[in-house]
């Protein structure tokens, strides 16, 4: 075994005989997500590096310490790229940190989120034993696919320490166009073009103004521009990148307020609540700063047929995720004791009971 992977093993084996919780972390960039954890810190970044990158294949293989900087930097050498343009919230971020938040940005609605790139997944469970689960092609798994099942986990079933991704070829153009348009104007607009043939990317409506990038060939784009209208963005890529690390002035923080993340279907009217609204992937993800008590906030999102996540500068006192069903969270539960019979990886971190 890696001498590194032997260090883990030992921490692990000594926390769950002392019945003493982990916090697993990487870069930290994304420690404030989720419920507060505490416990020793197992520091993923000591197993890092490129195990296997095969550009022809579109497979690319890593240690979970590995930062997301230098895997963009490497895959954007041959015209590749992560197609879930997941956040890094900080340049220490890590594969693993990635994988564990399940955190997709601009390009998840039209290209897919993380979920849908994992190949294979390499994890040490609360007995330490290194366990496999998939491997580098899409169609390998029979049974319950535990590789996916890591994506969101927030550490909470077990240490991730490699990590099989299918890449993507970056695409030949891209461009943005803005429109001014009322929420629900570009709520439609978004829900019509979803029904066509067009290379949407990215979307955003945000105070008055709706912006789409489009990827793809020259003559794609031009014949998109044509049916589409809206004006040209100059320094697009620099919107597209702030809105995904959210350092776009919206996510400026407020007094007093939490940053809500709804989860909703993207046919869902605007919002009848007193918020600042910015609305993502065709209408499917929004934000909102608002003055609503959360619990009135979950009603209507369950009401809707979506749900809510308590997502940064939260307040401690309410519990980060939407409460799950009963029968859900008993399978929730029984999969961490079977992978974390000690309950010892970042304890509460995803619900209180876990």
């Amino acid at each position: 075994m890696n001498p590194v992977l032997q260090q883990f093993r030992e921490q692990i084996l000594l926390a769950s005989e002392s019945k003493l919780p982990l916090c697993i972390q990487g870069g930290a960039t994304k420690s404030w997500y989720g419920n507060q954890v505490n416990g020793e810190v197992l520091d993923t970044r000591a197993y890092a590096g490129v195990i296997a990158y095969e550009p022809t294949e579109l497979v690319l293989s890593v240690r979970a310490g590995t930062t997301l900087k230098e895997i963009e930097s490497l895959l954007d050498q041959h015209g590749q790229m992560l197609a879930c343009e997941a956040p890094h919230f900080g340049e220490h971020a890590t594969v693993g940190g990635m994988l564990a938040a399940g955190l997709s940005g601009p390009r998840r609605a039209y290209a897919g989120g993380i979920r849908d790139f994992v190949l294979g997944v390499t994890m040490m469970n609360g007995r330490g034993e290194l366990l496999k689960f998939g491997g580098q092609v899409m169609k390998n798994v029979a049974g319950y696919d535990v590789s996916r099942l890591m994506v969101g986990s927030m550490g909470a079933l077990g240490l991730i320490t490699e990590i099989s991704l299918k890449v993507m070829p970056r695409p030949l153009l891209e461009t943005s166009l803005a429109f001014a348009l009322s929420e629900q104007d570009a709520l439609h607009c978004l829900n019509k073009w979803a029904g066509q043939a067009l290379p949407i990317s990215a979307s955003a409506y945000h105070a008055g103004r709706l912006m789409l990038r489009l990827s793809g060939s020259e003559s794609a784009i031009r014949l998109a521009k044509q049916k589409l209208g809206g004006q040209d963005v100059h320094d697009d890529k620099a919107f597209w990148i702030s809105l995904r690390e959210q350092q776009h002035h919206f996510f400026t923080p407020e007094q007093g307020l939490a940053l809500l993340r709804l989860s909703l279907p993207s046919t869902a009217s605007a919002l009848k609540l007193r918020t600042k609204t910015l609305i993502e992937w065709g209408g499917a993800q929004r934000w909102i700063w608002t003055h609503e008590p959360i619990q009135s906030v979950r009603e209507l999102m369950q009401n809707l047929g979506g749900h809510v996540t308590q997502f940064r500068y939260a307040d401690a006192s309410q519990v980060t995720f939407m409460p799950l069903h009963p029968a859900l969270l008993k399978i929730h539960q029984q999969l961490k004791k079977t992978f974390d019979p000690f309950d010892i990886f970042n304890r509460g971190r995803l619900f209180p009971s876990d």
